[in-house]
């Protein structure tokens, strides 16, 4: 029971009865629709009470199926928390693996045997465990020119196109045709004239395979129950080495015996300040930029090993202000050079640097993301307590339009 206040505002209950008072009452001389308006507002809020009233008893009676944990008593894992606005966060690699049934069931099974867990993007879903597949697999041939679509990156992979291949052997086309000036014949044409013959158009089909990059770390058992420590290991040594390596590959690949590079392609558009040159990096890649344009490729971004971009941003004016950095106090600031997203990387050699439309140029085709393995079966680790992790992807580069990147070499110091 409620026991309203004595000399407090009226209940729902006084409320109701007052209504029902005044429309019974034969002389009452007040104004009608008014009180049919306070009949009508009191009714709804019997209604909507009466309403709330069931939902809390029927909440109440129900119980949570078995088997499911309270939330309040739940304890989180990592992985398991949501993100600042209470929503599952993208899940990385180590957050993935270590919620997987193959993992719980590995630790059930007293940490023997092997398993694995993979994903064509960790980072978009929950991975599953691996699955041999009887479907035969299909070579994946890329069709057309990719469009150009820039972004902002952190590594050199995610300047291109992503792609995910069925197959592990990857067919394209490349455009040989070179600079658009040479097969382009467009032309304004008088009336009933011929019109002229664009060309030739010269493709080279290339077939290839996904090269698989992998690597492995010892990690004690003990360890292997902790998941952070799990997750450590994954992220710190296992999921880093292997997108540096993408990286370097990208970029320097041999295209045999590895990933094809972009700067080991046949094709690619080359730039260097003229001998006796005076000319700073800062003012070498705006050049450079010209030239990719001219070849009606526009460049998105650039890729400099760190200590040529420092030397860009330590670049000076006759006045002693930095040209490039307005504020150093902003480490968080967006890395841009003459309208391109700059990216640094060791994997390129110091005293030269790429720059393109890489979207245009070439897409990354991958047949599944990172996969991580772990065993106990490895030399003597069964007997030491120890086990196996193991990171691998299969991935390879089509370069189909070799003409969207420019190399460039850096004038030598001078002193």
């Amino acid at each position: 029971m409620i026991y309203p206040i004595k000399g407090g505002a009226p209940t729902l209950t006084e409320q109701r009865d007052e209504v029902v008072r005044l429309l019974q009452d034969p002389n009452f001389d007040g104004d009608v629709d008014e009180l049919l308006q306070r009949a009508d507002d009191i009714a709804a809020k019997i209604d909507q009470a009466a309403r709330r009233d069931a939902r809390l008893r029927a909440l109440k009676a129900a119980s949570l199926p078995a088997g499911d944990p309270d939330p309040d008593t739940r304890r989180e894992e990592p992985g398991m928390q949501p993100d600042d606005r209470g929503n599952p966060h993208p899940l990385t690699v180590a957050e993935a693996f270590v919620r997987s049934k193959a993992l719980e069931n590995f630790r059930a099974n007293g940490k023997r045997g092997q398993f694995s867990v993979e994903g064509a993007d960790f980072r978009a879903a929950p991975a599953g465990t691996v699955t041999t597949t009887t479907q035969p697999q299909q070579n994946t041939r890329v069709p057309g020119i990719i469009p150009q679509n820039p972004d902002f990156p952190l590594l050199v992979a995610s300047l291109l196109d992503r792609q995910t291949s069925d197959g592990t052997t990857l067919e394209y086309m490349r455009d040989v045709s070179g600079p658009q000036a040479t097969w382009n014949k467009a032309a304004v044409v008088a009336e009933g004239a011929d019109k002229p013959k664009s060309g030739p158009f010269l493709f080279d089909l290339i077939s290839t395979n996904l090269k698989t990059v992998a690597h492995w770390v010892p990690i004690t058992r003990q360890a292997a129950d902790d998941n952070g420590q799990l997750m450590g290991y994954i992220n710190g040594r296992l999921t880093y080495g292997l997108e540096y390596k993408m990286d370097r590959e990208i970029l320097t690949g041999n295209g045999t015996t590895e990933m094809q590079g972009i700067l080991t392609t046949a094709g690619i558009g080359a730039y260097q300040p003229g001998v006796g040159s005076t000319d700073v990096k800062l003012i070498t890649v705006r050049k450079a930029k010209t030239q990719g344009e001219l070849a009606l490729y526009p460049p998105t971004a650039v890729v400099l090993n760190p200590m040529d971009w420092q030397d860009i941003e330590l670049d000076e004016d006759d006045n002693g202000q930095f040209r490039v950095i307005a504020n150093v106090t902003d480490p968080g600031a967006p890395m841009r050079l003459w309208g391109l997203t700059v990216v640094t990387t060791v994997a390129m050699a110091a005293g030269t640097a790429l720059l393109g439309g890489f979207r245009t140029g070439a897409t990354l085709w991958e047949r599944q993301g990172i996969t991580i393995l772990m065993t106990d079966s490895h030399a003597e680790y069964f007997t030491a307590n120890t086990l196996v992790i193991l990171a691998e992807r299969r991935a390879n580069v089509a370069v189909h339009t070799p003409q969207a990147f420019v190399k460039i070499t850096f004038a030598a110091a001078t002193s």
